[in-house]
């Protein structure tokens, strides 16, 4: 991974974990896999492994290639695509699976798995979200979901979740274009969504987040969100009782992260 050249023992732990993520969807050897929203390619990585050399990973993404920083997600696709998992990723930045025209070659059944993983709050909005899970229904048999969960094990885990209510507020201001969090959702708010894109979910798992840095990231980019507003306007005073919340309980460095949660669905 391209990231791993600035800091090899965050990438290991982001790795690790999605190993587990892997490994509790059952992916096996020889599978096709459709990855929506796959970033900078943590999970693509993940799953190219998993899929071995008979299996493929098509990763797609809405971003540009030059979406990212302090490594683009073009980037980091190229240093993969240039390794041994390389032959069996296809990556494609600024696409959209509800672009009907994008994906008119996607026939039904051509992958055993959908994945989304940790992008759901990304998109604009629940409606959104809905369709796109909708659209991708007929492609594969099994959708395989990870995200994090809105409700906090211990207090420790508040900074994380004040950081991304924050975006999200943020957002529904028309701020926040830029932010990793646009409409945050519960587990409960998720499943509502899957019957009526037409699949049936199992029982959602917590999976152990220890370790993971994204707290540390998401109150970071809500303080910088925060600094970029008009002090005087309507969403700086809404979000300030939130920054007023954060700042006492967040630590430096080392936040401990919201757990998550995954579930698989047919």
């Amino acid at each position: 991974m391209a990231a791993a050249d600035r800091d090899r023992a965050v990438q290991e732990v982001q790795t690790r974990y999605r190993a587990e993520l892997v490994r509790r969807w059952d992916i096996a050897p020889g599978a096709r896999v459709l990855e929506v929203g796959c970033g900078q390619g943590d999970m693509t990585a993940v799953l190219a492994d998993a899929v071995g050399p008979h299996g493929h990973v098509l990763a797609v993404d809405v971003a540009d290639p030059s979406y990212g920083a302090p490594v683009t997600v073009g980037d980091s696709a190229a240093r993969l695509a240039a390794g041994p998992l390389g032959p069996r990723i296809d990556f494609r930045f600024g696409f959209d699976v509800l672009d009907e025209e994008a994906t008119s070659d996607f026939a039904d059944g051509a992958f055993d798995h959908v994945v989304l993983a940790h992008c759901s709050w990304y998109f604009a909005s629940a409606e959104q979200l809905t369709r796109t899970l909708a659209r991708v229904r007929p492609w594969a048999r099994t959708l395989c979901f990870a995200e994090w969960d809105l409700t906090p094990r211990s207090a420790d885990r508040i900074p994380h979740l004040l950081a991304v209510l924050a975006q999200g507020q943020a957002f529904a201001y028309g701020h926040g274009e830029d932010a990793n969090v646009r409409v945050p959702m519960s587990r409960d708010a998720l499943r509502a969504l899957l019957g009526p894109a037409g699949w049936q979910a199992t029982a959602a798992e917590t999976v152990e987040t220890t370790g993971l840095q994204d707290a540390d990231w998401e109150i970071a980019i809500f303080r910088n969100l925060y600094a970029t507003l008009d002090p005087g306007s309507a969403v700086a005073r809404a979000l300030r009782p939130t920054l007023d919340a954060l700042d006492p309980l967040a630590l430096p460095r080392g936040n401990a992260t919201l757990d998550a949660y995954t579930l698989t669905a047919r």
